[in-house]
């Protein structure tokens, strides 16, 4: 089964700065691919986690009004972006119960 769902994510710097991107969560492998990141140019500045300041990123899965959260690693030698088999198996349990309940 093939299922890659659309998600933000969330550079994080020291300095109260972010970049913003999007990008295709594989529900499958917790492979991220065809990420696209908002007024920020990787050609002239390189990846974000290369920054000095950088500090984490964070994946926001949406869904009817209601958001999941989730740490998103990144390898800093490929920029592959990816999420843990454990923090996988959370996003599709705390997904699950969330959008389940339906629109409030």
């Amino acid at each position: 089964m093939d299922l890659k769902v659309p998600i933000n994510i969330v550079e994080e710097f020291s300095e109260d700065d972010e970049v913003h991107a999007t990008g295709l969560l594989d529900m499958a492998s917790g492979d991220i691919s065809r990420v696209d990141y908002e007024d920020y140019d990787v050609d002239a500045e390189g990846l974000p986690c290369d920054r000095d300041d950088y500090e984490f990123s964070v994946g926001i899965l949406r869904n009817r009004g209601k958001e999941v959260e989730f740490r998103v690693d990144v390898n800093k030698t490929t920029g592959q972006y990816s999420v843990s088999v454990n923090e996988l198996l959370e996003i599709k349990t705390r997904a699950a119960a969330l959008f389940a309940a339906g629109p409030n």
